[in-house]
């Protein structure tokens, strides 16, 4: 017969101490960010951003040199919509002198914003459905075959164009299908590598890939269409992208189970550190409850009205320096490139900031939305005070490129606030809110346009007084129903066996 043995005091104590000695025990070894495979895995992401936006970009830039220059219907600065041909390079001129060998097209204002547009009609309804499935079947696959699949379109850019405008046009739109799914199915791997008090550091270093890519495709791609001519701009980048694939496949693991060449003691610290964030693929998605949520509404709300505002200066600077300041259209290729650059730095630097508030004991939600406030705010101010400034350029060029490196401190704000309120439905939601916020490409422009049209003498201030208040009221909103908690629906619901 079993008989229950009650020990005294002194018994008690010296148990206590020796069971906390053994789970001191258990705790593995800190390894540190720098030099680790999951700061490999954010560089790796870093470069398939870099590869993703470059060739995002690299259209309109060599537009201006595909497109007729002599041809009336080929000026965009008279044209109804207000659409420059060259979001990040200036004037609608074609270079002085092209290879012989390379083709010019006699295409409109209105067929160049359909082609500018026609990748975001594909990327919009894929950034939530491959944030799922990268849940699903892993960041791998997903990423790996889009990016793939994406450097091959870009191949295909130049025969696509001498069969005519409407094959250009479906191969664009394939192109935003493939580019959304590489945005929207990368977040699903930080549920797996990124460390709680590290995901803003390594979210950061992976976006801001997005930023140089911009930067160096601007600087890099006039070359090519100086030298060889606009086809070989989409044969670099896509060939550079192919390449990527590759590194893609052998390098990146979707979890450091999986990963055959990390250190044993760092896996067990991953494993441990997350091992009480459940994040179960098995179980359906709460879309009701997600549809009635404040704080994810107010996320997309907000990311909306960030992306206005990201997407109003990179589609109007080299427009609203060249009409307002009259600068030629080598300098206005360079100022329209320099806020890219400060972009990259300011990125991983908030990302850092953000680590940095949450070891000083900051709340999670604090730091949250003051990286937000500070990433919006500051930036619209900024731009909408620009018209108060035509005396000088250079004061403009400063307040251009200073609003938009504050505005990549976002990225540890509302970008990743999904990670908090749902880590079970993060990479869903997470591309759900970029999809969401996908809609302003689409609509900065024809509503921007019409308020220039409308108005020539008062059209940039309209412009950037409506980005203001956008910006503003995309900001309370998530002040006011933001949080950092994760959500009842969000939880995971188990049954404990007796």
């Amino acid at each position: 017969m079993a008989t229950k043995t009650e020990l005294g005091p002194i018994a008690r104590e010296r148990k206590y101490a020796q069971d906390k000695q053994v789970d001191k025990g258990l705790i593995p070894r800190k390894v540190p960010i720098v030099c680790s495979t999951r700061f490999g895995i954010a560089i790796i992401l870093h470069f398939c951003n870099f590869i993703m936006m470059a060739q995002n970009v690299i259209m309109s830039i060599t537009m201006v040199a595909m497109v007729n220059s002599t041809s009336p219907q080929s000026q965009l600065n008279g044209s109804p919509e207000g659409l420059p041909v060259d979001s990040f390079g200036g004037l609608n001129k074609s270079p002085k002198s092209l290879p012989a060998k390379a083709p010019v097209y006699d295409w409109g204002p209105q067929i160049q914003g359909i082609i500018f547009g026609a990748i975001s009609y594909g990327a919009i309804p894929t950034m939530a459905l491959s944030g799922y499935l990268a849940g699903r079947v892993g960041t791998k696959r997903v990423v790996g075959i889009s990016l793939f699949a994406n450097s091959f379109l870009i191949l295909c850019m130049p025969p696509a164009a001498d069969f005519g405008v409407a094959f250009l046009i479906a191969i664009r739109i394939v192109q935003g299908v493939s580019q959304g799914s590489i945005f929207g199915g990368q977040f699903a791997i930080w549920g797996k590598w990124g460390l709680p008090h590290e995901q803003n550091r390594l979210y950061s270093i992976a976006l801001s890939g997005i930023f140089l890519g911009g930067f160096t495709a601007i600087l890099i791609s006039g070359l090519i269409i100086d030298t060889l001519g606009w086809p070989f701009v989409f044969y670099v980048f896509g060939g550079v992208g192919c390449v990527c694939c590759l590194i893609w496949f052998v390098m990146i693991y979707d979890d450091p189970v999986s990963h055959p060449w990390i250190s044993a003691s760092e896996k067990e610290y991953i494993i441990y550190s997350l091992k009480q964030q459940v994040r179960s693929s098995k179980q359906p998605l709460p879309i009701k409850a997600m549809l009635r949520s404040l704080p994810i509404w107010s996320i997309c709300l907000c990311s909306f009205s960030h992306q206005w505002l990201i997407h109003t200066l990179t589609i109007y600077t080299p427009t609203y320096i060249s009409s307002v300041y009259h600068v030629n259209i080598r300098d206005n290729g360079l100022l329209s490139a320099l806020p890219f650059i400060v972009a990259y730095f300011m990125g991983m630097v908030g990302g850092y900031l953000a680590d940095f508030l949450l070891t000083k004991n900051f709340r999670l939600i604090t730091v949250r939305k003051l990286a937000t406030v500070l990433g919006n705010l500051p930036s619209s101010v900024l731009i909408v005070s620009l018209p108060y400034l035509s005396s000088s350029y250079i004061t403009a060029t400063a307040f251009l490129t200073l609003s938009c490196g504050l505005s990549t401190l976002c990225q540890s704000g509302i970008y990743v606030n999904a990670l908090d309120i749902a880590p079970r439905h993060s990479s869903f939601l997470m591309g759900a809110s970029r999809g969401f916020s996908g809609m302003a490409p689409v609509i900065v422009p024809t509503v921007s346009g019409f308020l220039l049209t409308q108005d020539p003498e008062f059209g940039w201030k309209n412009v950037f007084f409506l980005l203001f208040v956008i910006n503003l009221a995309g900001v309370i909103f998530y002040l006011i129903f933001g949080e950092a908690d994760v959500q009842d629906w969000a939880k995971e619901r188990k049954l404990t066996r007796l």
